[in-house]
């Protein structure tokens, strides 16, 4: 009996983790995990690609100056990112109210897979040597990229993204800004939102960690070190989908 409850004990959290009914603790731990590997996978789009594959900015701005010079392979491969990234994003939409609709617990399970798989098809990456290979290989990742963000964000109610690290630190900063100002001005009525900061300090060191990580699991390892990431999303996923299976 405790055998079997040892064994069941990690299959609850991880369908608490995923599943329909949210609490902010499940969302903090799924918004954890998932960047940190943001983190690695980005290492990851670097190691590949010589490029930062959640960094949209960067893209856009890439975007602008090569059109105005006119190098239009770079172009492409600016809106190529982008799209890839905008489509991630909207199918994960679609998947997640599509199950709501079809009165499913496995809304959220079902992206974290699919973004699994996507990794198992990025560590397969390196076998392409061509620029064929390397734009499936930016696409697979910027797809992650915007699933994940996506999927998070419709999660936590738009309070979490965990791939906009501009968005977060910049947070950080509006709420460093209020600590420093309400001990200046102790009765101005400012004060700084402390669980607010922590959460967003904890998500940009998991993806400072991650990103640490990974850069040594890609220089190491090369593409392959995808599939340990995946694994984490599969496994997370897992129980939420099989347990769906079984109530079928």
């Amino acid at each position: 009996m405790k055998t079997r409850r040892r064994i069941l004990r990690p299959l609850r959290t991880a369908r608490a983790i995923v599943g329909h009914r949210r609490s902010a603790g499940s969302d903090l731990v799924l918004a954890t995990i998932l960047a940190g590997i943001a983190g690695a996978a980005n290492a990851g789009g670097f190691f590949a690609l010589g490029q930062y594959t959640s960094h949209m900015t960067g893209y856009l701005s890439q975007l602008a100056d090569n059109i105005a010079i006119l190098n239009y392979w770079v172009v492409f491969v600016s809106a190529f990112a982008i799209s890839a990234f905008v489509a991630g994003a909207g199918f994960s939409t679609v998947l997640i109210n599509w199950a709501r609709d079809s009165a499913s617990r496995q809304q959220y399970a079902w992206p974290l897979a699919i973004q699994g798989a996507f990794l198992v098809c990025f560590s397969w990456g390196g076998i392409f040597t061509s620029e064929i290979g390397r734009l499936f290989s930016l696409a697979c990742l910027c797809f992650i990229m915007g699933m994940q963000n996506a999927t998070i964000t419709k999660i936590s109610g738009a309070r979490i993204r965990t791939t906009h690290a501009t968005g977060m630190i910049t947070d950080i900063g509006i709420e460093l800004g209020r600590a420093v100002f309400s001990t200046l001005r102790p009765k101005s009525g400012v004060c700084v939102d402390r669980p607010k900061l922590r959460i967003l300090l904890q998500l940009v060191t998991a993806f400072l960690l991650g990103g640490l990580i990974g850069a040594v699991g890609y220089s190491h390892i090369g593409f392959f070190f995808s599939l340990p990431l995946a694994l984490i999303l599969l496994a997370l996923s897992a129980p939420a989908l099989f347990a769906g299976v079984e109530g079928k």
